[in-house]
């Protein structure tokens, strides 16, 4: 039998963007293992909409 799995898909959106008022949403799908990392992700991802590397956090 197969061990259940503690990684879940998350998904990581723009900070910035959403203040910002600039339209589209930068969004990254990616994993995450929820037993060692309890909190949500923070992480510098692109934004292709304000062409620079800003910092996307997880939203549920």
């Amino acid at each position: 039998m197969a061990k259940k799995g503690n990684r879940v898909q998350v998904i990581l959106e723009c900070t910035e963007q959403r203040e910002s008022g600039v339209p589209g949403m930068s969004r990254y799908v990616t994993t995450k293992n929820k037993k060692n990392t309890p909190e949500r992700l923070e992480r510098k991802k692109y934004n292709p909409y304000l062409k620079r590397v800003t910092v996307h956090r997880e939203i549920k």
